[in-house]
């Protein structure tokens, strides 16, 4: 087997039958280019043909001429890839690769070493997530959840929530006023509005649909979700503070999770949440609980991985990530 780049201009579709979760699809790297930041394809050939392809992402650090690279929900290593980026890395002042695959614990795992890879302190995606069996019927969907949430799902219906799709920019619009509102209730900092008007702007004919629950005419949750070959993700969402008494986003969740099936997805991934011993006192409790309302597996990924390229300087830039989430930790708690 031998890894190599592939060329700019390399078929569209094939890499996308190729690809293996909206983050290393092909309009995804569209966007982060059209963010500034540099996009390489890889595959892997045995046999000439391809077996895998792997998207990753350069990200420069200031002032330095060092970059650090990103291979986000990619397929599993090869050998070979692993060797290529050793390679490429020394070449292209790379200090680390970081490598998080879309793989559950109990599949494949790094032979970790103490000079190649190592478990990341610093992860980017949670190492649990929460996901639904879409190949049950409505009725044994509604059947899984838990009492409180089906209630709640009854209860919106009841008062007159309504959920519509709106997957244009009039629905991404309402879509990110909520968003960002939901950032600053909760102290989260979220992506900027450029980033989200970049991500919608390539993938919104293509993977993304945008779910918005209205009472009357106000737009009480909305939710941008992605579709990609037999799955449904649940990337982003925003919620108002009108009506909570509504439960709408209970709602919204329900008719995400039927939008999901009549796209045809086997499986809903609900992008992250906290282990199944999860504590009421931990920032994300609310969220992991209402996912767990609908019926959710809690699903273990195999976590978040360092190929060091430049020791010297990973060590340098680890102790500038924890000042910087420090720092972070102390303007949260003065907002």
């Amino acid at each position: 087997m031998k890894t190599e780049i592939l060329p700019s201009g390399f078929d569209i579709e094939r890499y996308e039958k190729l690809a293996n979760h909206p983050l290393q699809s092909w309009y995804w790297g569209e966007a982060r280019k059209a963010m500034g930041i540099e996009v390489v394809r890889l595959a892997d050939f045995k046999d000439n043909l391809i077996d895998k392809v792997y998207q990753m992402t350069l990200h420069s650090i200031p002032k330095t001429g060092y970059r650090i690279g990103y291979l986000p929900r990619s397929f599993f290593p090869s050998t070979s890839l692993l060797d290529f980026l050793r390679v490429y890395g020394k070449k292209n002042k790379i200090i680390f690769f970081k490598i998080e695959p879309d793989e559950e614990t109990g599949g494949q795992k790094f032979a970790e070493t103490k000079t190649a890879i190592c478990r990341s302190s610093h992860p980017l995606f949670p190492e649990w997530t929460m996901t639904l069996d879409l190949g049950k019927s409505e009725k044994e969907l509604l059947d899984g959840m838990k009492p409180k949430t089906r209630y709640n799902i009854r209860l919106a219906e009841k008062k007159g929530v309504t959920v519509k799709e709106m997957s244009d920019n009039n629905g991404f619009g309402v879509f990110i006023k909520l968003y960002f509102e939901t950032c600053s209730r909760q102290k989260y900092f979220g992506h900027n509005y450029r980033y989200h008007k970049i991500i919608w702007d390539n993938l919104k004919n293509h993977l993304s649909h945008i779910l918005i629950a209205f009472y009357d005419k106000t737009p009480l949750a909305a939710y941008e979700l992605f579709h990609f070959k037999n799955k449904f993700y649940y990337p982003y969402g925003g919620t108002s503070l009108n009506h909570r008494n509504l439960m709408a986003s209970n709602l919204l969740m329900w008719e995400a999770i039927k939008l999901g099936k009549k796209l045809g997805a086997k499986q809903f991934d609900m992008w992250g949440s906290l282990s199944p011993r999860y504590s009421f006192k931990h920032p994300w409790s609310g969220f992991t609980r209402f996912k767990e309302g609908y019926g959710a597996k809690f699903t273990q990924m195999v976590g978040s991985y360092d190929l060091i390229i430049n020791p010297l300087f990973y060590r340098f830039y680890n102790l500038a990530e924890k000042a910087r989430k420090f720092y972070l930790g102390l303007k949260r708690s003065s907002l």
